[in-house]
């Protein structure tokens, strides 16, 4: 199964930068796992919240193959624990070839985007910054390789 976690801007923290491109390569050791970077909108200014999500939401639509199964991080989804992740994403690698997580902008989803996903997951109740998601993200994609190779990275 081929992953892609879809982004919205680049990643300007560079001590997250570096932390995701890390977790990025772990994974890779275990499944392909990629980033593709959205960039940002120019001359927001002048959009207001709804014209920005609708814009944004274009760019993503266009970045998403047809056959792939789309998965938006959004605080109103599904939460795991790590295990039941772990779970999900191993069953996922049996019954799919294609895999999309797409972590939107500072506004969230257009309705189109909502409306091409398959699902909607959560990381916590919490709100995190969309930067914090990208690595949180990143190490659980990891993690849940590692749990489904039966390795001693998560410790339960």
């Amino acid at each position: 199964m081929k992953t892609t976690l879809l982004l919205v801007g680049k990643t300007d923290n560079k001590l997250y930068a570096e932390g995701i491109e890390d977790y990025v390569a772990r994974t890779n050791h275990y499944t392909p796992f990629c980033l593709k970077i959205i960039p940002e909108l120019k001359n927001t200014k002048s959009l207001n919240e709804k014209q920005q999500k609708e814009k944004e939401g274009e760019l993503i639509l266009k970045n998403i193959d047809d056959k792939s199964y789309v998965v938006l991080l959004d605080e109103h989804g599904k939460e795991f624990r790590s295990v039941e992740f772990a779970a999900w994403l191993g069953n996922k690698q049996q019954t799919i070839k294609q895999l999309t997580f797409v972590i939107g902008g500072p506004y969230g989803f257009s309705q189109a985007v909502y409306d091409r996903a398959n699902e909607k997951m959560s990381l916590s109740k919490m709100t995190l910054s969309h930067q914090m998601v990208r690595l949180l993200f990143t190490e659980q994609v990891y993690r849940a390789c590692t749990i489904i190779k039966n390795e001693h990275y998560h410790h339960e």
